[in-house]
């Protein structure tokens, strides 16, 4: 069994989306980021860094694990699936995955604190961020061309590209020119543990939406952010 700590975040549904995928038993524990439970000593003896999401995998006395794309590479090791076997296939997941951690996640982010979260509308901060996630999107696109998935057979590095690429709308970003990130987009979407995944937790909102409701969760994650907390 698997203990998943974990928020309705891109991030933490990378990890919910896996352990679908592998079938593996799982239980959530669902932090409130706005009453800073990740930032609880309890939590910080789990995840030092004090951020979703972490899992112990109590079948391996009690072992933890943190930062999403570490939890994804040790899932996938763990039981021989969503990695290739051999060399070049697995430096191919991991540098497409590293891809994910290091730009594609870091670059939404910055463009939902810049283009939802705060208060004061900063037009170049929010076009610098912008337009990093559309170069870095026209790559996965070229990539996509003509490779079904990222790195040969679905995998983990698809997981992790999906799950912040489905809330570009949240980021203020378009994919409407991008025809192959927008079939890979919607041809995961399908997929039934990919469904399970992003709704173990569900989000509190719909993240394509501009209502009432997507505006009270921008201000609560700007207070978050206020305090020094994350909405990832």
């Amino acid at each position: 069994m698997i203990d998943l700590y974990t928020a309705a975040t891109p991030n933490g549904h990378k990890i919910s989306i896996a352990l679908e995928e592998l079938a593996l038993p799982y239980s959530v524990h669902t932090l409130s980021l706005s009453n800073k439970e990740q930032k609880a000593a309890w939590f910080l003896a789990i995840n030092p860094n004090g951020r979703i999401p972490a899992i112990v995998d109590r079948s391996a006395d009690d072992f933890a694990v943190f930062e999403s794309g570490a939890i994804l590479l040790y899932l996938a090791e763990k039981t021989g699936q969503l990695m290739p076997h051999d060399g070049k296939g697995r430096s191919l997941v991991i540098q497409w995955l590293m891809f994910q951690m290091g730009g594609i996640g870091p670059m939404m982010g910055q463009a939902n604190v810049f283009f939802r979260y705060f208060p004061e509308k900063i037009q170049p901060a929010i076009d610098r961020y912008q337009g990093e996630c559309r170069r870095l999107f026209r790559v996965l696109d070229g990539r996509l061309r003509d490779h079904e998935f990222l790195a040969g057979d679905y995998s983990i590095a698809d997981i992790a590209n999906w799950a912040w690429v489905r809330t570009h709308r949240w980021s203020g970003v378009d994919v409407d020119d991008l025809p192959h990130l927008r079939r890979w987009r919607d041809q995961i979407r399908l997929r039934p543990a990919v469904v399970r995944g992003i709704n173990n937790p569900p989000s509190a909102i719909d993240r394509d939406g501009d209502d009432e409701q997507a505006r009270r969760f921008a201000e609560e994650a700007r207070k978050m952010l206020e305090t020094g907390q994350s909405a990832r």
